[in-house]
C-alpha cells in the first residue's frame, strides 16, 4: 500500500504547497531591479570595474507618495540582497508584456554571470543609480535604500524614489499569475 506523506505544516497550520497555491492567485506586476556593484578597489585602476546586477521580483509595491517610497522583497542571503546590504543606490524597470525574456533571463536559477544576461538588453545608466534603466519598460525608477527589514526568509527593502520616468506608453503590463508570465487581455 502506497501512502503519501502529508505536507509539513507551519505552527499555524499552513503548509508551504497551501501558501504557495494561495498566493500564486494574486496577480502582481512584473519588475526588473538592477544596482551597479562597486569596484572590488575603487582606488586602484588597474582593479576590474563593477557589475551590474540584476533580478526579477514581483513582490514590489509603493509605500508613500510623501516622501515617495517603493519596497521590494528580496530572498535573505540572495546576490541582490547581499549587494543592496552594501550600496544603497539601485533602479526599477517595471516591464511591459513584450518583455517577458528579460523576466524570465534574470529569474533563472544557475543562470548565466549578469555580464552575459545584460549584453543585449538595450538600457541606459541611470544618472542618480548608475544602475541600468531598461529600454522599452513602462517606467522607470532609481532609488536609494532608506530601511531594511527582516521578514521570514525575505529582507524588505524599502527605498526612496529620486527620480521616476515614463519612458514608454507601449503595451500593457507584464503580470505574474498561478506561477507564470502573463499580460492582460
Amino acid at each position: 500500500m502506497i501512502t503519501s506523506v502529508p505536507a509539513a505544516r507551519h505552527a499555524e497550520g499552513v503548509s508551504d504547497d497551501e501558501f504557495r497555491a494561495a498566493m500564486s492567485r494574486l496577480a502582481s506586476g512584473v519588475v526588473l531591479v538592477t544596482a551597479r556593484e562597486p569596484s572590488l578597489d575603487p582606488d586602484d585602476p588597474r582593479a576590474p570595474a563593477g557589475e551590474d546586477v540584476g533580478m526579477t521580483a514581483t513582490a514590489f509595491l509603493s509605500v508613500s507618495l510623501d516622501p515617495p517610497l517603493v519596497l521590494v522583497s528580496l530572498r535573505e542571503g540572495s546576490r541582490m540582497d547581499d549587494l543592496l546590504d552594501e550600496q544603497p543606490l539601485w533602479s526599477v524597470s517595471v516591464l511591459s508584456e513584450s518583455q517577458r525574456h528579460i523576466a524570465g533571463r534574470f529569474s533563472m536559477k544557475g543562470r548565466i554571470s549578469d555580464r552575459l544576461l545584460f549584453e543585449d538588453i538595450p538600457y541606459v545608466r541611470g544618472e542618480h543609480s548608475g544602475a541600468p534603466l531598461v529600454g522599452g519598460a513602462l517606467a522607470t525608477l532609481e532609488c536609494r535604500t532608506e530601511q531594511r527589514v527582516p521578514a521570514g526568509d525575505h529582507t524588505l527593502v524599502i527605498g526612496r524614489v529620486l527620480a521616476a520616468d515614463v519612458p514608454s506608453a507601449d503595451g500593457g503590463p507584464l503580470t505574474y499569475f498561478r506561477g507564470r508570465y502573463r499580460h492582460l487581455s
